[in-house]
């Protein structure tokens, strides 16, 4: 068969398994999963390994399993299952066949019977910490439980009797049945059902104990055909527990094969679904789609494009080695895909007055939509009364300033060139009012021969059409660079969010909710609209940071 050429380590793999024949006997269909927990909204780092995953069912025709690995009742839930697959769908991926771990709870009831049939599990006693206190340790071997030996009608018994509800929890656990000095820890007798009364958001009262995910993780993966568990470096120890457990259970050849990769680890960025959700219940923040979070609801609620995302997890690669990623790589992602695609803008954060004191009337001027496309222009209103970005405006200005300043020209964008004659100051010297004479042969498109001429170009909104406007700038919610060593409370960065009040032109007003533009000089933003109020929420800066 004629194989894709191998953009990674892991298409090598594949590649190699394929051409050796491996999986003839199932017509050589690759068949991958991407299995997260129902236990908290999926974030950035789980879009490499979506990305993965996914690239490997479309490279080789194959079929992708979307599997809730819903083992643990007491933190799932349907609002959960519901966010991730809306994460799936909005960065465009496709999966054949949405799967529950808790579907084959059944199976996974009587394949643990048989791993006691078979001599390979045993019900224990000991109590958690009796248990994590003979395991041992990495130099040393661990004690094996005075409950190992018990006789296999004992331990089917016993483990029945857990089932039926006879034992409260923390009562009993059923371990497998491996090997106490292994130098991997987690080959020494590991849980594979623990107690717990708990009611399961899928299966009700139904169960009363639960597989633990090391066991129930591979044997999903078995029961569903996969050829390739892809998953993160932490799961390396685990490897020989995944096949032990797969193999045990009866599974023929070719079974399932664990490959890992680097996660993605990015600065400044909470990676944890558990912090996560420390920041959701502590109020931290106003919710998992807050878009100050790094969860892809947050993402999308701030105005990130799919592709960007998608892109930077390309250009980030797939590797086995450990390594962190510059925020600024991701933001330059976000950036490149807004600057081709969103429309441009003017809106001011700081607003100043500026009236043209020769100026009579009302004119339309051309403003264009986006340069990069070479999409036209589109008509604004001036009215020679228009506001200003405080920023573009200096009493004192440095050397080289290059906007507006008392004697000083600039052009308006998309209109004339204007002088500032006077300043009217306020009580406290804030600047209040510019006054200013415009040139009439300065109109942008004219072909009229001009000898004024403005170093400058600064942003406007027209004062008697423009529109009140709330603007959200965010920065992250860590301060890792600055703080590596502290711990997570004392991390946060407190300011992470700031309101300014402003004034934009209308047409961002009369645009649709989620429109991304680009303000000029400002940066990249969302529009949306709340009980009537416009409202400007930062994507991005403009400036870029990150070296390609």
């Amino acid at each position: 068969m004629q194989l894709p050429e191998a953009t990674n380590f892991i298409e090598q793999i594949i590649n190699e398994e394929l051409s050796a024949g491996k999986f003839e006997s199932r017509g050589n269909k690759i068949i991958v999963r991407f299995p997260p927990e129902p236990n908290g909204y999926l974030h950035i780092g789980h879009i490499k390994a979506m990305c993965i995953n996914f690239g490997v069912k479309e490279r080789y025709g194959g079929e992708l399993n979307l599997r809730m690995d819903d083992t643990n009742p007491a933190k799932e839930d349907y609002e959960y299952v519901n966010s991730i697959v809306e994460a799936v769908k909005w960065l465009g991926f496709e999966y054949d066949r949405l799967v529950f771990a808790s579907d084959y709870y059944d199976r996974l009831y009587e394949i643990a019977e048989k791993y006691i049939s078979d001599g390979n599990a045993y019900v224990c006693d000991l109590s958690a910490e009796e248990i994590t206190a003979t395991r041992g340790t990495l130099t040393e071997p661990g004690t094996p439980s005075p409950y190992r030996n018990r006789s296999v009608e004992e331990n089917l018994k016993l483990f029945r009797e857990m089932k039926a509800g006879k034992y409260p929890d923390g009562a009993r656990t059923l371990r497998a049945k491996i090997d106490m000095s292994s130098p991997n820890v987690n080959m020494r007798d590991p849980i594979i059902y623990r107690i717990a009364h708990v009611p399961h958001y899928r299966t009700g009262d139904k169960w009363c104990i639960y597989p633990m995910y090391d066991f129930a993780h591979p044997v999903s993966d078995a029961i569903e055909g996969i050829t390739h568990s892809l998953c993160s470096l932490e799961f390396e120890n685990h490897r020989p527990l995944y096949d032990w457990f797969v193999e045990k259970a009866g599974f023929p050849a070719p079974r399932p094969r664990q490959i890992e990769f680097a996660r993605l680890n990015i600065t400044n960025t909470l990676m944890s679904k558990r912090y996560l959700k420390k920041l959701v219940d502590e109020g931290f923040v106003r919710g998992w789609d807050d878009p100050r979070m790094p969860t892809i609801m947050g993402l999308k609620n701030r105005g990130v494009p799919p592709e960007a995302l998608k892109k930077f997890c390309a250009d980030v690669g797939v590797a086995k080695a450990y390594s962190i990623v510059n925020s600024a790589q991701l933001d330059s992602c976000i950036r490149d895909n807004l600057n081709e695609n969103a429309g441009r803008a003017m809106a001011v954060l700081n607003p100043i007055k500026l009236t043209v004191t020769n100026y009579r009337g009302e004119e339309e001027v051309d403003f264009e939509k986006n340069p990069v496309k070479n999409t036209g222009a589109r008509k604004i209103k001036f009215t020679g009364s228009v506001y200003i970005d405080g920023d573009d405006f200096s009493l004192n200005p440095p050397p080289k300033y290059k906007r507006l300043q008392k004697g000083g020209t600039v052009r308006l964008k998309a209109a004339y060139i204007v002088r500032c004659d006077d300043v009217v100051l306020g009580e406290n010297g804030e600047v209040k009012e510019l006054l200013c004479t415009y040139f009439p042969e300065t109109r942008s498109g004219s072909d009229k021969p001009c000898e004024i001429k403005a170093k400058g170009v600064i942003q406007w909104v027209d004062a008697k059409y423009g529109a009140d406007c709330e603007f959200r700038q965010y920065e992250p919610l860590l301060k890792d660079e600055e703080y590596p060593d502290q711990d997570y409370a004392e991390r946060l960065n407190l300011q992470s969010e700031k309101v300014l009040f402003g004034k934009a032109e209308p047409y961002l007003a009369e645009s649709a909710n989620d429109t991304p533009f680009q303000l000029m000089r400002t940066g990249y933003y969302k529009k949306t609209e709340e009980e009537g109020k416009l409202i400007l929420s930062e994507i991005v800066s403009l400036k870029d940071s990150y070296n390609k």
